[in-house]
């Protein structure tokens, strides 16, 4: 049996981040939206736990205990009882270390497919718990949709969207490191009182009423700063978008991918088409928002072998 999931990638239209928690930690205030670029993760019986990727940069894409993938799958067998005996394999195309939670995005698909594989039927709340073991983002990569993070970004409450967004996705060289962004954040804030955060009102009613320009005029990143301070050659990026009619420019999370929000379908392609010709990014792609979280798209009706075995001692 093998079980295919899909799961997307994320923009942030709103990071809020709040001074340095006691556990090493920030509050959040972050307004996730996920976006249809995808990652799936095809989960199949192995003897032992095995990672195999492909795609785009998947030779930077760990391939051993710390890779957040292989960690859910440990994460759901232990609970269960059972041992890890899973082929996972990961295709990319989400950019990898590039602020769009791709790693998390695979450790929900790795999630719901082990789930799928084993027959556990894992109650949703649970999956969430785990999630949140793992990472700040992975809840969010199990739902889906549009969601507002708080706490470390774990918890989560539904957003309404009441129509689509269109965007463009620039990938830079390279790659930033999470906690490196944040601990520069924290190196430009010394000295200053950093704000509880809160979700910004506009922001929320924006993508209630689908309305991109709106939406444009409320985009924030409190962590784009220490993303520049790292990656100066990003605001040459940022500046190819806006010039080229974006409405809103912006780096993606942690960086160094940067967004760019497009009043609609055309409008994204043309400003695909000039950052692409820029010389300022790798690639640049268009994707529309919100998208549904991890799903399964792909099972071998046969089931494994432990599962016909369970059915056969409770039949």
């Amino acid at each position: 049996m093998s079980i295919t999931v899909r799961v997307p990638a994320k923009v942030n239209v709103q990071l809020a981040v709040g001074a340095p928690r006691p556990d090493g930690y920030h509050d959040l205030a972050n307004v996730f939206l996920a976006v249809g670029l995808y990652d799936t993760v095809t989960a199949t019986p192995a003897d032992g736990l095995r990672l195999t990727v492909t795609g785009p940069d998947a030779a930077q894409v760990p391939l051993d205990g710390s890779n957040l993938a292989a960690r859910a799958a440990l994460a759901l067998a232990e609970r269960a009882g059972r041992t890890a005996d899973v082929h996972l394999h990961i295709a990319k195309d989400i950019p990898v270390a590039g602020g769009m939670a791709g790693g998390s995005a695979d450790a929900a698909a790795a999630l719901v497919a082990c789930d799928a594989l084993w027959g556990l039927a894992t109650p949703r709340e649970v999956l969430l718990s785990i999630c949140a073991d793992l990472g700040s983002d992975v809840p969010f990569s199990l739902v889906g949709e549009a969601a507002l993070g708080t706490g470390r970004g774990e918890k989560l409450e539904p957003l309404p969207v009441g129509g689509t967004f269109h965007w463009v996705f620039a990938a830079a060289d390279g790659g930033l490191s999470t906690p490196a962004v944040y601990r520069e954040f924290d190196r430009l804030c010394e000295g200053r009182e950093v704000p509880a955060p809160t979700a910004s009102p506009a922001l929320l009613a924006a993508l209630r009423e689908g309305d991109p320009h709106a939406l444009a005029a409320t985009v924030d990143n409190d962590l784009q700063a220490a993303a520049l301070s790292l990656d100066p050659a990003l605001a040459a990026t940022l500046a190819a978008g806006t010039e080229a009619g974006a409405l809103a420019a912006l780096v993606s999370g942690s960086g160094p991918t940067t967004a760019f929000l497009a009043e609609n379908a055309p409008a994204a392609a043309r400003i695909a088409e000039a950052l692409t010709a820029s010389g300022t990014c790798r690639s640049a792609r268009v994707a529309a928002s919100p998208a549904p979280g991890a799903t399964v798209v792909g099972q071998d009706p046969e089931p494994d072998r432990d599962t016909v075995a369970a059915r056969a001692d409770q039949g």
